[in-house]
């Protein structure tokens, strides 16, 4: 089976770590709005973040890891279409749009929104800004999950004092308590 990929020219400036802080509210309706419009979209392609088909074990094998105390439920009720490497290196500037799309599919909902929230937390209001922007998304059980894996991810490397291990306790807390 052959498959054709459609593609466009985007003449926008890939985002430079020194751009986040810069983006204008247009900018943000544009992600925002971007995404929610793919998270409508159905397909039989399940996401590949890092390559790797995103699954339940998947899920749960990498915040195990990080946290082997944790007794928390896995469950990933919520799934939608997601770009699945959404990273700053993967926005524009001074237009949004959104590159790399190969890992792109079917996923727990939030995947994005969290990956592009943890990959924010080294600069506060950045990381506030797509909190509140991606609220939907990062409320929900499902994407604090989504929110405690990219975290899981990161914590085996970061000190003790770091905003991701901080974050990543108050998801554990958070997904604890009961529903």
């Amino acid at each position: 089976m052959w498959r054709a990929d459609e593609t466009q020219l985007i003449t926008a400036d890939p985002m430079k770590p020194t751009d986040r802080a810069e983006l204008s509210d247009a900018w943000w309706a544009t992600l925002t709005e971007s995404l929610d419009a793919l998270a409508a979209q159905t397909t039989t392609r399940v996401a590949t973040p890092d390559t790797v088909t995103i699954s339940r074990e998947v899920v749960a094998e990498v915040i195990q890891k990080a946290f082997p105390e944790t007794r928390i439920d896995i469950s990933l009720d919520e799934w939608a279409a997601a770009h699945a490497d959404l990273s700053w290196a993967n926005l524009t500037t001074p237009e949004c749009y959104l590159l790399d799309w190969e890992d792109w599919g079917m996923a727990p909902r939030g995947l994005d929104s969290a990956k592009l929230w943890v990959s924010s937390l080294d600069v506060p209001e950045v990381a506030e800004r797509v909190r509140h922007e991606r609220r939907g998304d990062l409320g929900s059980r499902t994407g604090k999950l989504m929110s405690l894996f990219y975290c899981s991810k990161l914590v085996p490397y970061v000190d003790e004092g770091a905003a991701v291990r901080r974050e990543a306790r108050r998801l554990l807390e958070e997904l604890e308590s009961p529903r």
